[in-house]
């Protein structure tokens, strides 16, 4: 036992540092590549938020990129002059925009996200399977359409154009004191070597994953991930324990929303950018297709189908640029097209090689497998 605990330390020790020296040597590769990452982490943070809904509660939710988009505006409208731009009451409040620090928009887009989490929860409590999924799935599209046309009468979100402007992350910044603080947005040189601003943007995201990590962790073996458990594997008898199935289940989804909001606002900063086109339905079937292709319910599992899924779909763009598949082919076959038609036969080969996903957790589904004789 003690030998096991010490490999299973060294393990851990040689994988930080692998993971601390991996963006220094991809930047050598160049940015494209440290972006790869940084997006992996970002859909590794919305893959753990979705899998307290779907691995530890099983509810199936279709339209969990809502609550990634409702984070990036959030951000996107607290730290651009876009409001100011727009309104005259604000711009004499706020000359300049609010730009305000990440400190105070990170709580902030967890605890809006979580709220429409719970809003999102309470119309499906007794809707199970294909119901929940069809009403998780609208909910999604909803928010969507609305981000999409709120740019009249009163332009709120600037509609299909997006929020452009935002600022980049300022970490340590204490303006009282004159202390600049630490800029992501742009290279850091220590000596002779400069770290490039999507490298720090790592770190940051990195840092923000091996958090949610752990407090997944501690939920799967608290009190609560054992209630939610119950209630995926048979609700009628962990109500029938003294579950309350219904606050439990309003817990999950205010708790998985609280990630996507967090990981949305770390994409408004790291992009610059947002905009409805980036929250589509496709977002929402990638992000439970990671979970379900991971392995649902187990952490390792999670994510490492998020790195694959996120990453793959990048990589195979690479290849097909270096390739120049489309001038080979004459223009027959489109370089978009190849990328998604090898990703779809890569989850369909996995699904049905492993169809309790790449890495399952053990527990999972247990008590339905058939005792041995």
């Amino acid at each position: 036992m003690i030998i096991n605990k010490q490999n299973k330390t060294v393990v851990m020790v040689l994988g930080a540092l692998a993971l601390a020296i991996l963006p220094l040597l991809l930047q050598y590769a160049g940015n494209f590549w440290v972006r790869i990452a940084d997006s992996a982490l970002l859909y590794v943070l919305l893959a753990l938020g979705l899998n307290i809904v779907v691995g530890y509660a099983g509810l199936l939710d279709l339209g969990f990129v809502a609550f990634f988009a409702l984070g990036a505006y959030m951000y996107g409208l607290m730290a651009s002059p876009h409001l100011s731009e727009t309104f005259a009451w604000f711009e004499q409040m706020f000359p300049n925009g609010m730009h305000t620090s990440i400190w105070l928009v990170i709580p902030l887009g967890a605890g809006v996200a979580g709220l429409f989490g719970i809003l999102l929860g309470a119309p499906t409590l007794k809707l199970r399977g294909d119901y929940l999924a069809i009403v998780t799935l609208g909910f999604g599209e909803i928010i969507r359409v609305f981000l999409n046309n709120l740019d009249h009468p009163v332009n709120i979100t600037n509609g299909p154009k997006g929020l452009s402007q935002i600022d980049s992350i300022t970490l340590l910044q204490f303006k009282g004191l004159g202390v600049e603080g630490l800029n992501l947005g742009k290279p850091l040189d220590i000596g002779s070597f400069t770290i490039n601003s999507v490298t720090l943007y790592y770190y940051l995201f990195l840092s923000l994953v091996v958090v949610s990590v752990i407090v997944c962790h501690r939920l799967e073996l608290s009190r609560i991930g054992r209630a939610w458990m119950a209630i995926r594997e048979d609700e009628i008898a962990a109500k029938a324990m003294g579950i309350n199935t219904r606050n439990m289940k309003l817990l999950a989804f205010g708790m998985g929303a609280t990630f996507g909001g967090v990981s949305g606002t770390m994409f408004a900063a790291f992009q610059g950018f947002v905009s409805p086109e980036s929250f589509s339905l496709m977002e929402s079937v990638m992000i439970v297709a990671m979970v379900v292709l991971g392995g649902i319910g187990h952490l390792p599992g999670v994510i490492l189908g998020a790195v694959l899924l996120s990453a793959l779909p990048e990589v195979l763009r690479w290849v097909s640029g270096v390739l120049d598949l489309q001038s080979l082919t004459g223009g027959r076959l489109d370089a978009s097209i190849l990328r998604q038609l090898l990703i779809a036969l890569a989850m369909i080969v996995v699904m049905l090689l492993r169809p309790r996903g790449l890495w399952p957790t053990p527990e999972h589904g247990k008590a339905l497998q058939p005792s041995a004789k």
